[in-house]
């Protein structure tokens, strides 16, 4: 028998609806963590795309419907709660006070409790209760204006940085860091993760161009968002791209070598007018060829030369496959499941997903039974809707 997992003994309701909290809560489910999701009554399942991306972050947990805007259902949720190590909500400030669920309600009867509540502006300050998404949080901290290419407007990047990064990532960080502080001073803590606050934090290369210069660098044109030559992106005649990261002196020269170009090793940190011109001379190089041809001549030379690929791409290779890094699963109505594992690789651990067809079902009597009720009573509480 192997090893327990690494947070096997650690139990989190999950009170989140978007993106942020699923995600966080999946990182600890992945690890070995008891999450409940804490759902709306007979909350159905979306018929879209977004079907697929609930059942992947569903994975490993357990779900319960419950009406929390009656008082027995916000019952239940304490005595849940109870036993519970972690709570993680990200409804707006102010919402699970009212509905008697919040940090003081929860802590009244369990002291060593870590309530991590994620929101977009904080629990605090002026703009706490304005709505937001991914491309408002990016825009109030400054991150959004710097992404894109130098003349061009801002971009959207398909992976969301303040949900993923700010909100799915920090909430993770605080939880694991009070969980620890629990178990060794026996007293739980409030965590408040501000997803813009988050990347706010996590941008220091802007703010060491604005420390050092008195202003950021123009949009796309920062060391690493376009400024240099040796790290950025080249068309191939294929219509393909190439990532070129050669930051390093040895791997700047190399390149330069490989490409016929020995007079462009002495240009390797050069910016402004002199960038644009060794960056034209390399487009030039690069896109006289296509991606094939690039792919054989920089794959046995190290100097951090790739091609952009597709995630289809992505996923088909071999390093992926070596390191596991996605899961196919037979679903029970016949077909491939596709999803990804965790991307922390632990000795003794190994991902054991649950069938993913079987995501989001109910578990109200296993939950509900192990907190001390009776069948009657839980059929009780399913008829007057107050579970399910």
């Amino acid at each position: 028998m192997g090893r327990p997992k690494p947070l096997s003994h650690l139990r989190v309701l999950d009170l989140s609806r978007l993106l942020p909290g699923p995600m966080a809560t999946l990182h600890l489910a992945d690890l070995g963590a008891d999450v409940i999701v804490i759902r709306r009554v007979r909350e159905e399942e979306p018929a879209d795309h977004r079907k697929s991306l609930n059942r992947m972050l569903a994975r490993n947990k357990r779900a319960l419907g419950l009406d929390l805007s009656r008082a027995e259902g916000r019952d239940l949720f304490l005595r849940l709660a109870k036993d519970a190590d972690v709570v993680v909500e990200g409804f707006r400030p102010g919402v699970v006070d009212r509905l008697g669920i919040g940090y003081t309600a929860v802590r009244e009867v369990n002291p060593r409790i870590v309530y991590c509540s994620i929101s977009g502006y904080g629990q605090d300050g002026p703009d706490r209760l304005r709505a937001g998404h991914d491309i408002n949080y990016m825009a109030n901290a400054g991150v959004g204006e710097q992404i894109g290419v130098s003349g061009g407007p801002p971009a959207l990047p398909n992976l969301q940085i303040g949900d993923l990064l700010g909100g799915s990532l920090t909430a993770v960080m605080g939880i694991l860091a009070g969980v620890v502080d629990a178990q060794t001073r026996g007293a739980g803590r409030y965590v408040d993760v501000s997803m813009t606050d988050s990347l706010m934090a996590h941008s220091v290369l802007a703010l060491a161009r604005l420390v050092e210069s008195g202003n950021t660098a123009p949009r796309g044109e920062d060391l690493l968002s376009g400024g240099l030559p040796c790290y950025g992106y080249y068309t191939t005649s294929d219509g393909r791209y190439l990532a070129v990261g050669a930051l390093e002196r040895n791997f700047w020269e190399r390149l330069c070598d490989v490409v016929g170009r020995p007079d462009m090793r002495s240009s390797h940190l050069v910016e402004g007018a002199e960038a644009a011109r060794v960056r034209a001379q390399l487009q030039s190089i690069f896109g006289a060829q296509t991606s094939e041809h690039w792919t054989r001549v920089f794959r046995d030379v190290d100097c951090c030369v790739t091609v952009v690929l597709t995630l289809e791409e992505a996923i088909a290779r071999h390093e992926t496959t070596a390191s596991e890094m996605v899961v196919r699963t037979e679903c029970e109505d016949g077909g491939t499941w596709l999803e990804f594992a965790p991307p922390v690789k632990m000795s003794d651990f190994r991902l054991d997903p649950d069938p993913p067809c079987s995501r989001g079902r109910s578990y109200a009597e296993e939950i509900l039974g192990a907190a001390g009720y009776a069948t009657v009573e839980i059929e009780r509480l399913r008829t007057e809707r107050i579970v399910s």
